[in-house]
C-alpha cells in the first residue's frame, strides 16, 4: 500500500519536530515523491548525515511502501 504525502510528512515531523516539509508527487501515483526538508537539526551535519536522519524517520518504509523518494535537505 503506497504512502500518502501526508503520512510521509507525519513520519518526518515525528522524528524531526521543527522540520518544514514540501512534497511533490512526481507521477501522481502516491509512490514517487520529491521533498525539500528544512530543519535546524541539519546544521553542522553533512548531506549524508542529513539524509540518513530523514530516511531513518521513514521507519523502514523506503523501498517497501515508498518506492522512490528524492530528498533535498537544508538547514533553517
Amino acid at each position: 500500500m503506497p504512502l500518502s504525502a501526508q503520512e510521509i510528512i507525519k513520519l518526518i515531523k515525528e522524528s524531526i519536530p521543527d522540520a518544514t516539509v514540501e512534497i511533490k508527487d512526481l507521477a501522481g501515483d502516491n509512490n514517487h515523491y520529491s521533498a525539500i526538508i528544512r530543519s535546524k537539526i541539519f546544521e553542522n551535519l553533512n548531506k549524508i548525515q542529513q539524509h540518513k536522519l530523514v530516511y531513518k524517520s521513514l521507519k523502514g518504509k523506503m523501498g517497501n511502501e515508498l518506492h522512490a523518494f528524492s530528498i533535498k535537505t537544508e538547514s533553517k
